[in-house]
């Protein structure tokens, strides 16, 4: 059953002053209006839009979607892509500008800290207060009282005024307060990097369990490795529209990448320009196998990481490093030079990763260059992306798809122990 859908949505927004900035201006402008006549305070030639500026800016444009019952929608995208937007119109803060949403059930909104809390209020009665806003009744938020506050692990102020929470305080009792109080639909913006590391995973695990009971979630993050953990299903915004919508593996490929330099060779040509500092300067950056420039390699073959730079100090004690992130952005290994005095010049350090070491699917690199062990002078992050592939053409077989994000060739050795006969007793039996 379908209990969220979403069609052509757009909200706009505009920028600058809205209004003249004086009240009599307002209605000079707003009688010659009523008179059929042109805006008084208008420039000759300037359009009159009834903004000043005369811009308008889409935060969300024709967005359409659905949700069913029970399943966890991640909303991905980069800032100012309008994930923000859309759940404040879901949660009715704030109005769409065209199009039309339909909602089946209670919505719970978590989108930014304290959502709903009066600072004046103790935490005890702002969980109450959330409960009304909920629709809940008093009876129905007292029996939820104990395993809300058990949950936000801030029964020794629950009595104390909000106000006086820090950050990390309101987050737990207002996640506590929209994940126990039995929503339909739960909606939680980017508010759990507030919490520290053990929250957070209890969080998720909450929302886990939401979900597993029938619910639904819309869960709006930054944090590729627990969408992919928690969601079903991922959208991925970019300027207000949807560009990817399906499983979480595929949107989640797409956002990581977008941004990230396609094909196997960075170059900086001018000098004055490139990456770096009056010490560093980055000349190029390259994926080559098989003595080739390439973005996709096989898995049975090494990948060499060239980073080119000037080194315009000559003495310059200088290192060079690489960052290797996987498919969600998470680092999978750092790997550097060790520092070395070096003339003024041009250079290039080769990194080489062994064939059969990395798994099959798309990764990224950071490209840094140090000097004095740890002043960063030039540093391009996920400046070349590149894909390995299992082709089994070497081995004869292919593997298929293997969990970790490297898969090693290892020394094995398996050794005869003897006929069925030859064993022991107990050996027998162990081995049935």
């Amino acid at each position: 059953m379908t209990v969220v859908s979403v069609e052509n949505l757009s909200k706009s927004y505009r920028l600058g002053q809205i209004g003249t900035g004086t009240l009599s201006r307002d209605l000079n402008v707003w009688w010659a209006k009523a008179r059929g006549k042109p805006n008084p305070l208008l420039k000759i030639g300037q359009k009159d839009d009834g903004n000043r500026d005369g811009e308008t800016i889409w935060a969300l444009k024709d967005v359409s979607f659905e949700v069913k019952q029970g399943e966890v929608l991640g909303i991905i995208g980069r800032n100012g892509a309008g994930k923000s937007t859309l759940l404040k119109i879901l949660s009715q803060v704030t109005a769409p500008t065209d199009g039309r949403i339909r909602v089946k059930g209670r919505v719970a909104s978590l989108l930014e800290v304290g959502t709903g809390f009066h600072p004046e209020l103790t935490g005890r009665e702002n969980v109450f207060l959330n409960g009304a806003i909920l629709g809940m009744s008093r009876a129905e938020v007292k029996r939820k009282l104990d395993e809300i506050v058990a949950f936000s692990e801030v029964e020794q102020f629950l009595e104390t005024p909000v106000k006086r929470y820090s950050s990390g305080m309101y987050v737990r009792l207002a996640f506590a307060v929209a994940a126990h109080l039995d929503p339909e639909i739960l909606l939680v913006d980017e508010v759990l990097a507030v919490g520290d590391a053990a929250f957070q995973k209890k969080c998720l695990g909450k929302m886990e369990d939401v979900a597993k009971g029938g619910r639904t979630v819309l869960f709006v993050s930054h944090n590729m490795a627990a969408v992919t953990n928690l969601c079903h299903r991922a959208l991925l915004l970019d300027g207000g529209r949807v560009v990817c919508d399906g499983q979480v593996s595929e949107v989640t490929s797409r956002y990581i990448a977008t941004g990230v330099e396609q094909g196997g060779e960075k170059v900086w040509a001018d000098r004055e320009t490139a990456p770096g500092s009056d010490r560093i300067r980055l000349h190029a950056v390259r994926i080559v196998s098989k003595g080739e420039v390439t973005a996709d390699v096989d898995i049975d073959q090494d990948v060499h990481v060239e980073i080119e730079y000037w080194n315009l100090r000559p003495g310059s004690n200088v290192a060079v490093s690489v960052h290797l992130l996987d498919g969600l952005g998470a680092p999978v290994l750092a790997t550097g030079t060790a520092s070395e005095r070096r003339p003024a010049g041009l250079f290039r350090a080769v990194c080489t990763l062994p064939g059969n070491f990395l798994n099959n699917g798309r990764y990224s690199i950071n490209a840094i260059v140090l000097t004095d062990v740890t002043r960063f002078e030039a540093q391009v992050n996920s400046v070349l992306s590149f894909t390995v592939h299992d082709t089994g053409v070497t081995r004869g077989e292919y593997l298929g798809v293997i969990i970790g994000v490297v898969r090693p060739t290892l020394p094995w050795k398996t050794e005869y122990r003897g006929s069925l006969d030859s064993l022991a007793p107990t050996e027998r039996v162990s081995n049935q």
